[in-house]
């Protein structure tokens, strides 16, 4: 298998000196807030999406993998699919109510927006 480091060198393509290190594009992650201090906004979407309305959840400031585990316990609590791309959680379904109470009741701050 080839290295995924390989993709993502920046500022140069080859270099005959053998001394020389690549520069990575190192997108650090930031480290994950308290829930306490997280800002979420829950809307609902229905823009985009062939007609089918959805829950997003936007604003979580921390790791994908902790972003996935939040997606993970509001897709189960909910009971429905979902996704988690773009750093929002996407719930299939017009869950709003049910997604602030899971937050809040998990120690997030969320508020509803949109419409």
């Amino acid at each position: 298998m080839k290295s995924d480091k390989k993709k993502h060198k920046i500022n140069i393509v080859y270099s005959t000196n053998s001394s020389f290190q690549y520069e990575y594009d190192g997108a650090k992650e930031d480290e994950t807030l308290p829930p306490g201090k997280q800002e979420l906004r829950v809307m609902i979407d229905r823009k985009n999406r062939g007609g089918k309305t959805v829950t997003l959840v936007t604003g979580f400031k921390g790791k994908k993998d902790d972003l996935d585990d939040l997606g993970r316990l509001l897709k189960s609590k909910c009971g429905t699919g979902g996704s988690v791309k773009d750093n929002e959680i996407i719930i299939q379904g017009d869950f709003r109510d049910k997604v602030m109470e899971i937050l809040t009741s998990s120690g997030y701050h969320a508020k509803k927006s949109g419409g």
